[in-house]
């Protein structure tokens, strides 16, 4: 893994509010959402699971302790716990596509913690299951309010869901015109006796 300072453009000696701040900016660059069907989505989904890794590694250790390739790379970098292997996984096989794997994965796990329900939300959403990947990240952010990543992910999803809903109600609105206007030249025509609709 790349040295998590050079990922962020931050240097050593920084807070982590600066540490918090960089990794805003970074991830509302490069957030793969925002480029839809573009061929440079890939990259930036990589771009930001080094950008993860890194804003993970940083928060968790002390801004004060130098970095090192050794000590960063057997390191724990994304997870920590008893499930960690386990999420890796997940988190493998949810951005793979294998979401049946992941799912799979997801039921056998016993605890459902933060970032059970943060892994459990995304797979939700990949599934076009809004609702229930609503109220899985609002769990994950209730359970670890601090984390930016779960705060991020259902700010994503909930702005995702009012456009959704959007054309949903503007095109319920239009069909609703359309039987108002039917209803009322139906009228029109049995008023005039002309019987010409439904044979009045």
């Amino acid at each position: 893994m790349k040295n998590p300072y050079e990922v962020l453009g931050v240097n050593e000696n920084a807070s982590k509010e600066d540490i918090k701040k960089a990794y805003r900016q970074l991830a509302k660059k490069y957030h793969p959402d925002q480029y839809g069907n573009n061929p440079l989505k890939n990259l930036a989904e990589e771009k930001m699971r080094d950008i993860n890794a890194a804003y993970d590694y940083l928060m968790k250790n002390s801004s004060n302790t130098s970095y090192s390739n050794n000590s960063y790379e057997s390191s724990d970098t994304t997870y920590s716990g008893e499930n960690s292997d386990l999420y890796k996984s997940i988190e493998v096989d949810i951005n793979s596509g294998d979401l049946r794997s992941a799912e799979s994965k997801l039921a056998s796990c016993r605890t459902r913690d933060a970032e059970w329900n943060y892994l459990m939300g995304i797979l939700n959403m990949k599934k076009s299951w809004y609702n229930e990947a609503i109220n899985n990240l609002t769990t994950a952010c209730n359970l670890d309010p601090n984390n930016f990543k779960y705060r991020q992910a259902l700010n994503n999803l909930q702005g995702m869901n009012n456009t959704y809903r959007q054309p949903y109600y503007d095109t319920r609105r239009g069909n609703s015109d359309i039987c108002n206007i039917c209803a009322t030249l139906y009228c029109l025509d049995c008023l005039c006796g002309g019987g010409d609709i439904g044979g009045c």
